[in-house]
């Protein structure tokens, strides 16, 4: 039988794994519904030195930039994305940019995919470069 500290860190473990999860499958639900929004799914958990974007999505000439959030409740998830995860996001996607300069003449945005169960919500345009 394993010892008490040991049965905490794997029930942790497994919420955690839990939580990743969902993760995954919110951001495989946004990607779905933004390929049925006509976007094409350019990176799924783009990674960078200064951050992780989500989703990179286009659809003509808009870059799409997409934070996914899964939370118990949509109005939870969308206040999970802080000003200081919009700014690493901000940061990612420069990266982003710099690295695919062909398609520096898109125009760019920053969106939200709050999910809770079968609840979801895309908030376009959720927050500027320049807020």
């Amino acid at each position: 039988r394993p010892a008490p500290e040991k049965q905490r860190m794997s029930g942790a473990r497994t919420d955690r794994q839990r939580a990743e999860a969902a993760g995954r499958w919110s951001e495989h639900l946004a990607a779905l519904i933004l390929r049925l929004k006509g976007f094409t799914i350019l990176e799924t958990r783009y990674k960078t030195p200064v951050g992780e974007i989500d989703l990179v999505a286009k659809r003509s000439n808009l870059i799409a930039f997409v934070e996914v959030k899964a939370r118990p409740a949509v109005e939870d998830a969308l206040s999970a994305v802080s000003h200081r995860a919009q700014r690493r996001i901000i940061a990612a996607a420069d990266v982003f940019v710099a690295r695919h300069p062909h398609l520096a003449h898109c125009d760019m945005r920053y969106d939200i995919f709050a999910v809770a169960g079968w609840r979801i919500k895309h908030v376009e345009r959720a927050w500027r470069s320049d807020d």
